[in-house]
């Protein structure tokens, strides 16, 4: 028993090096001056979930057993919390510093269906939001390790298109007690309380002095984010699965030194705003080795705020060996990029039966300066609509209305500028159309140089608005004879 003993130590020991060190090579790979990652420091001290009530038959909440776990740790200075195999059905769960929240394998975190396990909360003065399953705010050394999963039941909440489905599901959603549709029969709706909620919102959310009472009318319409942990340093996830959120799955902001690998995000291809991973205004971050299929953006950078210093809100991103299978968008920017964003590597990753490869978008409104982002050895496959987009003049929707016209695009307000990206080394087997520039005119997308890139495609290369777009060794169906949009003609530069 002792040499066993000996033996896992020194394996653990062997595993805990050789992530370090593959941090170490991308930080080294990276084209601009990184700074050293700095992990999360967690007493090593062990605390079982079953010791604190926890029950796990998949019908008994466990929410107030959560919270004494977590509590009776963050008092006694941290430790991990060991949730072992089971379905462990809670409501929302509040993260606090120096604990690791493992979930072993067979183990299943299951946020309840019942909406009303998630208040309304007062999220900063006069702000008002569904509390989040997982939570926390103004945190250190916070960890999510095993191979468990995390269930957020976001059938409960979300709405659905009926083009997204197939005849068999959408007859599924139908059978569901206490849902509805919308007036002409294409969305299908969990209540009637979130179907009328889309309405109501644009009223309250612009009301001044709108009270807690006031949102409550909205409670099931204002989806929560699964995972929206805020202001932390040294955040790591390591092995479980998020799944089945209610809006963005992993949604982080405004983190200092964060590792996502060995991950699995997953909603299904009809979640409505249901992105996988949201990156917002963080600096040091790495995700590696991670799987995504997403209902609308798959690993997404996004910045929103103020820049302090001149420095962009968001810097310091390393992406590799990732998966993102359908979705909006593979690799994604913005739309919210007011913030700022500069330092962003992309490199060895698949994208697969999404609408789009490399998704770049924002608007006046609420755009701002994004540069020096470096995206190598990328394959895509099945590409249903742009390989490459470049977009400031993007319009967001709710779900039951239409897009913005032309003269709501320009503010003269936070107006994005993209410029200075490097892209190389990118095969793309199948797409509607090549690349795509929407720029607007009052500020062009420029500096944007490709290199050994590949691309089958049924179009060409469309688009307004851009200068000084480099092309060197780039093929479109195999030939450097493109077809390029006339608005086109002088921005593209073809070495």
């Amino acid at each position: 028993m002792k040499k066993l003993l000996i033996g896992l130590a020194f394996s653990v020991a062997t595993l805990i090096s050789a992530q370090k060190n593959d941090l170490q090579y991308y930080i080294e790979k990276a084209p601009f001056k990184f700074g050293a990652m700095v992990l999360p420091n967690i007493p090593e001290k062990d605390y079982n979930f079953k010791d604190f009530g926890g029950i796990a038959d998949g019908k008994t909440l466990n929410t107030k057993a959560f919270e004494k776990a977590i509590t009776t740790i963050s008092a006694n200075g941290g430790g991990r919390l060991i949730v072992p195999a089971g379905t462990w059905l809670t409501g929302p769960i509040e993260l606090k510093s120096k604990i690791d929240f493992h979930v072993e394998e067979g183990a299943i975190v299951q946020f309840s269906n019942d909406v009303k396990q998630f208040p309304i909360r007062e999220s900063s003065p006069g702000k008002f939001e569904v509390t989040a399953p997982i939570w926390g705010n103004n945190l250190k050394d916070v960890s999510f390790t095993g191979k468990g999963i995390f269930d957020g039941a976001g059938e409960a909440w979300r709405p659905v298109k009926k083009f997204k489905t197939t005849d068999a599901q959408w007859k599924e959603l139908l059978a569901k007690k206490g849902s509805t549709l919308s007036d002409d029969g294409k969305i299908w709706w969990p209540s009637e309380a979130a179907k009328n909620g889309e309405e109501l919102a644009k009223v309250i959310t612009k009301t001044p002095g709108a009270t807690i009472e006031m949102y409550e009318q909205i409670h099931h319409f204002l989806r929560p984010m699964m995972f929206t942990l805020s202001k932390v340093t040294n955040l790591l996830i390591d092995g479980p699965t998020f799944r089945n959120s209610p809006k963005f799955v992993i949604n982080p902001k405004q983190i200092t030194n964060l590792v996502i690998r060995n991950t699995t995000v997953y909603n299904p291809k009809w979640a409505q705003n249901g992105d996988g991973i949201d990156i917002s205004a963080s600096k040091n971050v790495i995700i590696y080795n991670t799987k995504v299929n997403a209902g609308d953006d798959g690993i997404c950078m996004k910045s929103s705020g103020t820049p302090k210093n001149g420095e962009a809100n968001l810097q310091n991103v390393i992406i590799a060996e990732c998966t993102v299978n359908e979705g909006h968008g593979g690799f994604v920017i913005g739309s919210n990029t007011d913030g700022g964003m500069k330092n962003i590597y992309v490199t060895n990753c698949t994208f697969d039966g999404t609408d789009i490869g490399i998704r770049v978008k924002s608007n006046s409104g609420r755009g701002g300066d994004v540069s020096q982002i470096f995206i190598e050895n990328i394959e895509m496959k099945n590409i249903i609509k742009e390989a490459v987009m470049f977009d400031t003049f993007y319009a967001d929707a709710p779900v039951g209305s239409t897009k913005e016209n032309e003269a709501a695009q320009h503010t003269g307000e936070k107006v994005p500028y993209f410029h200075d990206f490097y892209v190389s080394n990118v095969n793309c087997f199948s797409s509607e159309t090549a690349f795509s520039f929407s720029g607007l005119p009052e500020k062009l997308i420029e500096n944007l140089f490709f290199k050994n890139v590949n691309i089958t495609s049924k179009k060409g290369i469309i688009g307004k608005n851009a200068n000084n777009i480099v092309f060197e060794n780039v093929k479109i169906n195999n030939s450097t004879d493109y077809k390029i949009d006339s608005n086109l003609k002088k921005a593209i530069v073809v070495k």
